[in-house]
C-alpha cells in the first residue's frame, strides 16, 4: 500500500520523506490556508521535493470552470493529479480530463457508488472521506470495502485513496482491505510507529547494556 501525506507544510513532508514514507502528497485549500504563505510557492516546493503523485484541489464548481483549472494546475508539473469533487459538473470535468490525459482524484466520496460514478467518468483515483463518516456514527472504512469489491467485480483500474484518516487503526484497516493508498497527516505517521512495548523494550535494553560498563 501507498502513503501518501495528508498536508501542505513543507517541513513535515521533509520529515517524512527522510523515512521513506511519502510515495506522493494530497492538499486541498484549507491546507494550504493553514501555511499562512502563498499557495503558489507552497505547492512550487512540494513539487520540487515529491516525485509521486501531488494532489492540486480545483475551486471553481462549473464543468468549464473546472476544466480550466485543471489545465492550468496540470502544467506546474509532470506529477499533478487534479482534485475533482464528486458533483455533476465534477463528472463532466472528469470525462473531459480523462479524455486529455490529465489524471484526476474525485474527492468528497461518502458512499460505494459515488466511487462507482467516478470510476465510468473516467478518474484514476477515488478519495472515500472515512473519518468524517465515523464522526456521524456511521463505519466509514466500510464503504472502502463496498469500493474496493466493485472495483475488483468489474476490473477497474481507478486507485482508491482512503482520506480523513483519522488514526492508525483507518490505516491498518485500509490495508487489511487492499486499498491502494492512505493518504495520512504527519501525526498519524508518528502514531504508526509508537507502540508502549517498543518504548518499554528498548528502555531495558539500554538499562541492560549500561551495567555492561560497570
Amino acid at each position: 500500500m501507498k502513503f501518501f501525506l495528508d498536508t501542505a507544510n513543507v517541513e513535515e513532508i521533509k520529515k517524512a520523506l527522510e523515512m521513506g514514507l511519502v510515495d506522493g502528497v494530497t492538499t486541498n485549500p484549507t491546507l494550504l490556508a493553514k501555511e499562512k504563505r502563498d499557495p503558489n510557492l507552497t505547492i512550487k516546493e512540494i513539487l520540487s521535493l515529491v516525485r509521486g503523485p501531488v494532489n492540486l484541489e480545483v475551486l471553481a464548481i462549473d464543468a468549464k470552470g473546472m476544466i480550466a483549472e485543471a489545465k492550468q494546475l496540470a502544467t506546474l508539473g509532470e506529477q499533478v493529479v487534479v482534485k475533482i469533487p464528486m458533483t455533476e459538473e465534477g463528472m463532466k470535468a472528469v470525462r473531459a480530463l480523462h479524455e486529455e490525459g490529465i489524471r484526476t482524484n474525485v474527492t468528497l466520496i461518502f458512499q460505494a457508488v459515488q466511487a462507482l460514478i467516478a470510476a465510468k467518468a473516467g478518474a484514476d483515483y477515488v478519495s472515500p472521506f472515512v473519518g468524517r463518516l465515523d464522526d456521524i456514527s456511521t463505519v466509514g472504512m466500510e464503504v472502502v470495502s463496498d469500493i474496493a469489491t466493485i472495483y475488483s467485480n468489474y476490473g477497474f483500474e481507478t486507485e482508491i485513496i482512503v482520506a480523513s484518516v483519522r488514526n492508525p487503526l483507518h490505516v491498518l484497516e485500509a490495508a487489511t482491505m487492499g486499498a491502494d493508498i492512505a493518504t495520512i497527516p504527519y501525526a498519524v505517521i508518528k502514531q504508526l510507529m509508537k507502540h508502549p512495548l517498543t518504548d518499554i523494550g528498548l528502555e531495558r535494553f539500554l538499562k541492560d547494556y549500561e551495567s555492561l560498563k560497570k
